[in-house]
């Protein structure tokens, strides 16, 4: 699989001199996309025939094989502008519009009592010029480029100095990855060069039965619990991160917050930005031990719930619940895992904490069973357990469970599925379903 990351370097001494190069770039996509809104139909129809950047800059820009043009005063307007940009920018408006056109046919086919705002037409935005090796980027040195930009009324070359601990790491780290045409970005007062880079990786591919996986259930309270598993049920390992440091600053911050709120502030950017570091501490600190774990067992695949977080949120701890940093952490997992050739999965999530692992029903958590923690809980049958854990074990099994009967033959599917009724609804399977599953695997084996 191909994988895209991006590294920023800051360009030095230089602020106000690049705004004049990314406002041209912005004019030219919305004149562009002014073109696309016009002559979309014969932008559809030109796949045959050429590429359609191609044919939009036909109808634009006037060379010695193509003397005549629709749009003449593309020419006048955006004079010298250099060819990779003028490409970049047919091929940005070009997206712009096909999104929209898509958007604007799902709005039309919904039904008028229940859609909503009509889409609104494609503008430029916060696009940002591609600087093109070459064309639009030489490096002339380690820590010295030039860039071509809109300076003193034409386009010429402009010799910049990058940070030297940014171009020390890229090399250092990034060697082996191909490095794509830099990007300029703002961000804040400060300019910076975006450089993408590309790598290839292969995922293992080992068969289900042999599969080991971690399942990881993320919580509020509990930051993760981790289940290293086997497809027969089997539990390799079981390991709890809590940062109760970093919980109790997060708490400070938020009481902070509410207090200041209490009279009558609004914004307050400086307490937010502490929220939203620990935030980001706990979400790097939670990757690296569930990767840290997955490395250990030389895991197969890490196992994630699908965490739905759209709506509003209710309750005492809504706020809590509106800063957790889920995303955050699969989103790192799963950047570090395929570098590893690990698989990412995620299963459904309803009834994963709510039914216990032995398949004993529903568990009574917290004021229900008359405990002060709300991590343990009370089986249908008595038994006491953590509540993390017993959905970690879930969270796996339903992995396996979804992996084996994908690999099944329809009829063997069917059966197994009578023969084991939870299995049939995915929201339902606990472990020993799993182990149910297995054990009529082996005896329709042998």
């Amino acid at each position: 699989m191909r994988i895209f990351s991006t590294y920023s370097a800051k360009i030095k001494n230089y602020n106000h001199i690049f705004k004049k190069t990314v406002s041209v770039y912005r004019e030219a996509v919305d004149f562009m996309i002014q073109v696309c809104l016009q002559k979309w139909e014969d932008i559809r129809k030109e796949d045959y025939l050429c590429s359609p950047v191609i044919y939009v800059e036909r109808l634009c820009h006037r060379t010695k094989r193509n003397p005549e043009v629709s749009y003449e005063s593309f020419d006048r307007k955006f004079y010298k502008l250099p060819s990779y940009l003028r490409r970049s920018a047919i091929s940005d408006a070009i997206g712009k519009v096909s999104s929209y056109k898509s958007n604007l046919k799902n709005w039309k086919e919904e039904d008028p009592k229940i859609r909503g705002r009509k889409p609104s037409f494609p503008k430029a935005g916060y696009s940002y010029p591609c600087m093109y090796r070459g064309n639009m980027y030489q490096q002339t040195g380690k820590y010295e480029a030039r860039i071509k930009v809109y300076i003193r009324n034409t386009w010429d070359w402009l010799t910049i100095k990058l940070r030297r601990s940014d171009m020390d790491y890229i090399e250092r780290r990034c060697k082996a990855r191909k490095h794509c045409s830099p990007i300029l970005q703002k961000r804040g007062d400060e300019w910076f060069l975006d450089f993408p880079m590309k790598e290839y990786i292969e995922l293992c591919d080992t068969d289900v039965a042999d599969r080991i996986i971690c399942a990881v259930d993320l919580g509020i309270n509990s930051a993760a619990t981790v289940s290293v598993m086997r497809s027969d049920g089997t539990i390799l390992g079981r390991h709890f991160l809590k940062l109760p440091k970093e919980q109790d600053c997060l708490t400070h911050s938020i009481n902070r917050i509410k207090k200041a709120q209490q009279h009558g502030n609004r914004k307050m950017p400086r307490l937010w930005a502490k929220v939203n570091g620990i935030n980001h501490e706990i979400s790097v600190k939670t990757a690296e031990f569930i990767m840290d774990v997955a490395t250990l067992y030389n895991a197969d695949a890490i196992v994630f719930e699908y965490l739905e977080k759209k709506g509003k949120k209710r309750g005492s701890r809504k706020q809590r619940l509106h800063l957790w940093k889920s995303q955050e952490v699969q989103r790192i997992v799963t950047d570090k895992a395929h570098r590893l050739g690990m698989h990412i999965a995620r299963i459904c999530a309803w009834n994963t904490s709510r039914l216990a692992y032995d398949g004993s029903g529903r568990v009574l958590r917290g004021k229900q069973a008359e405990f002060s923690s709300y991590s343990v809980c009370q089986f249908q049958n008595g038994k006491v357990y953590n509540c993390d854990l017993s959905a970690s074990y879930n969270i796996g099994a339903r992995y396996f469970i979804r992996e084996i009967l994908k690999s099944l033959p329809e009829n063997e599917r069917l059966l197994m599925e009578a023969k084991v009724p939870p299995c049939s609804k995915r929201s339902t399977c606990t472990w020993s379903t799993l182990i149910s599953l297995n054990a009529e695997l082996m005896s329709f084996v042998s």
